[in-house]
């Protein structure tokens, strides 16, 4: 149901406390599972108690605010729990280009949810009995070219390297997509579950159609307290121990994406210093290690100033530099000029928020965008003025292994 600004009646919202429900994702019926999950911990919702499609263009965060306290904020509540992301939950998945069409806001009827311990289930009205039904495999994935061919892409990076090296910009982020066709149609519930085991460290996410597990929080709010992991720089993972040791150390010493790095963590220190009365960024960068490649990672903590939701911090950081570029600005429309695809939610904010404003939010990487039996596939690269289309293209490909998992097992 899509509920328009102003016209909503109040939503009965119920929240108990329920015994360990053991795996949540096996919770889900099939019919537009929505989750948030890592290490086995978070949020799974079925239903729609509300949903609607945010209007483009750059006030759209503010839009999708007022559009949640005009919602939530009348909901007749009885939370037992009194947690964040107890009562009334809502899940988002916004576009990339603050410009395209696509991104949305969905209160479940039903949240199942379990953090540090505790678990709970939310309930709207009367919350509808989903019957479980077996997990369908969708059988033999063939795959075909996206909105470039991959020489396309290369050349496509080779024009932004040179840009750079003109000094037009110092980075940007340059994404391409593949499509995956299966025989039969796609379980998104095979896709959380084989994300949800193999990256636990990463936050597996489904939210109208776009599933993946993504390593990179964008922020997460509780209270007052705030927290993003920022992730720029990028190697695979080595065929041997050694050889994994060297390629993160070889990472590590990396001029090229130490600078990516830094870039990335000014980025945010300048959009989050306003916001904040206190922020802790680290001096250098640790090493995050994944199943498929290795990332230079680091915490940025801090508290809001004011009150701040979660919603609002997402409108202040989204782009990041790790996402876009720097100048971020000038990257967004190189993207716009060169890229030749719409990213539609890929590397967008994806996450959920409650009645309270606390919530968390990451950036939709390793990501499809499920439509029947069709999945487009993304994965992008940063680019810099010294880097080869020719690693660009691998390190994709090595990204793009995530959901070809997820898809083939």
């Amino acid at each position: 149901m899509s509920v328009a600004l102003g016209t909503t009646r109040p939503l009965p919202v119920r929240t108990t406390p329920v015994g360990d429900p053991g795996d949540l994702l096996a919770s889900l019926p099939r019919t537009a599972p929505y989750a948030w999950i890592r290490n086995g911990e978070g949020l799974v919702g079925w239903g729609e108690a509300a949903r609607v499609t945010v209007p483009p263009g750059p006030g759209r965060f503010a839009w999708a605010r007022r559009w949640l306290a005009t919602v939530l904020g009348d909901a007749q509540v009885d939370d037992a729990v009194r947690t964040p992301g107890s009562g009334a939950v809502a899940f988002g998945s916004f576009t990339f280009d603050e410009n395209a069409h696509g991104s949305v806001l969905v209160v479940p009827q039903a949240v199942l949810a379990r953090r540090d311990g505790r678990a709970w289930l939310t309930t709207i009205g009367e919350a509808p009995l989903e019957t479980f039904t077996p997990i369908l495999d969708p059988g033999r994935i063939s795959y075909g070219d996206g909105s470039l061919t991959a020489p396309e892409w290369e050349h496509v990076v080779a024009r932004a390297a040179r840009r750079i090296r003109e000094g037009e910009l110092e980075k940007v982020v340059l994404a391409r997509d593949l499509v995956a066709t299966a025989e039969r149609p796609i379980d998104v519930r095979l896709l959380l579950s084989r994300l949800a085991a193999r990256y636990p460290e990463c936050y597996t996410f489904s939210v109208a159609g776009l599933v993946g597990a993504t390593p990179e929080l964008l922020i997460r709010r509780t209270g007052q307290e705030i927290e993003s992991l920022v992730l720029a720089g990028t190697t695979p993972r080595g065929t041997s121990p050694a050889d994994d040791i060297a390629r993160g150390a070889a990472l590590f010493a990396s001029q090229k994406d130490r600078h990516e790095h830094e870039c990335a963590i000014a980025s945010v220190r300048q959009t989050l210093a306003p916001l904040c009365s206190s922020l802790t960024t680290p001096e250098q960068p640790e090493l995050l290690v994944l199943p498929n490649v290795q990332h230079l990672a680091s915490h940025v903590t801090g508290r809001l100033a004011d009150g701040a939701s979660v919603l609002d911090v997402v409108a202040a950081m989204h782009p990041t530099a790790a996402v876009g570029g720097t100048p971020t600005p000038t990257a967004i429309e190189v993207i716009r000029e060169l890229e030749g695809m719409d990213r539609a939610g890929y590397a967008g904010p994806v996450g959920w928020i409650d009645a309270h404003g606390d919530g968390e939010w990451a950036i939709a990487l390793r990501s499809g965008l499920v439509e029947g039996r069709r999945v487009r596939l993304f994965a992008g690269c940063g680019i810099m003025g010294d880097s080869n289309p020719a690693a660009e293209l691998a390190e994709a490909q090595a990204k793009f292994r995530v959901m070809q998992y997820a898809l083939e097992g």
